[in-house]
């Protein structure tokens, strides 16, 4: 399973994901879930994908013409005049792929079996920054100001943290500590999703990763947040107002 964050800030936009792959519980793999391609001062496109491997590993591929010679090679996403048409683009590659397997496979292939679901986050030069949630059926559905933020894969356990947390002025150093919050909460509670996770930060007009950072489980920063925010909570909690069974109605 995966999880897969992306956050629309006024500054920009935030993303992250895990890499964890899993077939059962004793085939676990580690593959990146983030790709992203830019064109220095004019585009930056960023996907993340979630569900079956070898369907998204066929989008990214299919994207990137990768089974032409390299200087053969076109990548639509690069032409492609708005944020609009880019994940138009993703949400017809990605049914027609999953269309492909399952006719390939017939009555075989269960339901949902070749499902997967992106997220493609990014902007070209003249227009906002822009994200988008694209479904396994191709069509999509945009960010705004009141859904800032999309989520895919193992989403419930993060979720509740930064509904409460985020805010749409924050700085872009304070939403990659929200997100961290987030990762490691589902972390804790699910093994579906692990380290490392992919982080990057794109800060509007900026066409180019402002930030970009893989996170292993030593890495110092993260071992802190997941400490202190334990911490927190047992704090907070032993400071709420306590229960009694005598109390007056």
């Amino acid at each position: 399973m995966t999880y897969c964050v992306g956050m629309m800030l006024e500054r920009g936009l935030v993303c992250m994901s895990d890499t964890r792959t899993n077939s059962g519980v004793d085939n676990i793999s580690t593959f990146r879930k983030m790709n992203h391609w830019e064109v220095p001062g004019e585009r930056i496109i960023t996907i993340m994908t979630a569900g079956n491997l070898a369907t998204t590993q066929a989008v990214i591929s299919q994207l990137e013409e990768r089974n032409k010679a390299p200087s053969d090679r076109h990548n639509s996403l690069l032409e492609a005049e708005t944020m609009f048409q880019v994940a138009t683009i993703v949400g017809n590659l990605l049914h027609e792929t999953i269309a492909s397997r399952v006719e390939d496979n017939g009555q075989r292939a269960a339901a949902g079996t070749f499902s997967a679901t992106i997220i493609v986050a990014g902007q070209i030069a003249g227009m906002e920054p822009r994200l988008f949630m694209i479904y396994p059926e191709g069509n999509f559905i945009e960010a705004s100001r009141d859904t800032p933020f999309f989520q895919i894969g193992e989403t419930k356990y993060g979720r509740p943290i930064i509904i409460r947390g985020y805010d749409p002025e924050m700085s872009m150093e304070d939403a990659v500590k929200l997100l961290m919050v987030s990762f490691d909460s589902t972390l804790k509670a699910n093994l579906s999703v692990g380290l490392p996770l992919d982080l990057q930060v794109i800060e509007r007009n900026g066409f180019k990763p402002k930030h970009e950072h893989r996170i292993t489980h030593d890495d110092p920063y993260f071992q802190a947040i997941s400490s202190s925010w334990g911490d927190a909570l047992k704090n907070a909690f032993h400071s709420l107002p306590d229960y009694s069974f005598y109390r007056e109605d």
